[in-house]
């Protein structure tokens, strides 16, 4: 069903003319906290937003809806007030929060609403629930290989390690520009010592590194990050 989200996501987004959902990215909270999520549905002023909750390797559940003109949300199965709740400030942003989170609120939570006749889902925001001090990744960026510059495009690999929570946020930039385009980014993996670790890959031009173009990869987990830069130059 994730995967149908993702199709669902990438597709719409190259549909002209089909609003766009925006979502914040990702938030880290302590245990016993509340947590607030928002969500902007674009050109769309008269339709509801929608909330999922997909865990990992879990079941998309609908968590709540909530509409300009409604009094209170719909709820799903198992989500209920005064723990899951709704606000709007606007005709086309909303907020889904959460009262008193515990670690098993951990989870990515989708944003959806329909623009017309089209279903628009969010990119998700990444919810991290902690009860323990947070601690940096330790983050390797690797180069493309001589043969791989051969050829037009390569390859950057960020590789994010000692990772203390199963969730975490990788941006990239390419001379101090993010970017999202040939971005790919594989699901974070436990441990023997219970920390992560996870992969980012960037495709680049292989003339822009031959031509010492700077590139970044941050990898966010809360308010922790690290962020390592490389160029061609940096290699000799």
């Amino acid at each position: 069903m994730l995967s149908v989200f993702i199709i669902l996501f990438i597709t719409l987004s190259c549909v002209s003319g089909v609003t766009v959902v925006t979502q914040s990215p990702l938030i880290t909270v302590n245990k016993g906290q509340t947590a607030k999520m928002d969500c902007n549905l674009g050109t769309v002023t008269t339709d509801a937003a929608r909330w999922y909750k997909q865990t990992p390797g879990g079941v998309p559940q609908f968590v709540l809806m909530f509409g300009h003109s409604s009094s209170a949300p719909t709820y799903g199965s198992g989500f209920s007030a005064p723990k899951f709740t709704s606000t709007r400030s606007s005709k086309s942003d909303y907020s889904l929060i959460i009262s008193n989170v515990d670690v098993g609120d951990s989870a990515v939570y989708y944003c959806k609403t329909w623009d017309k006749t089209v279903m628009v889902f969010g990119q998700g925001t990444k919810l991290n629930v902690i009860d323990f001090p947070l601690a940096p990744p330790v983050v390797t960026l690797l180069s493309p290989s001589t043969e791989a510059l051969k050829e037009s495009k390569a390859t950057l690999v960020c590789l994010a390690e000692d990772i203390s929570v199963a969730l975490v946020h990788v941006s990239w930039t390419v001379d101090g520009r993010s970017v999202t385009d040939g971005v790919w980014s594989s699901a974070t993996e436990k441990q023997q010592d219970k920390t992560f670790r996870m992969s980012s890959y960037l495709t680049i031009n292989s003339s822009d590194w031959i031509n010492n173009v700077d590139f970044s990869c941050q990898v966010s987990v809360g308010s922790k990050f690290t962020k390592k830069s490389i160029s061609n130059s940096q290699c000799y």
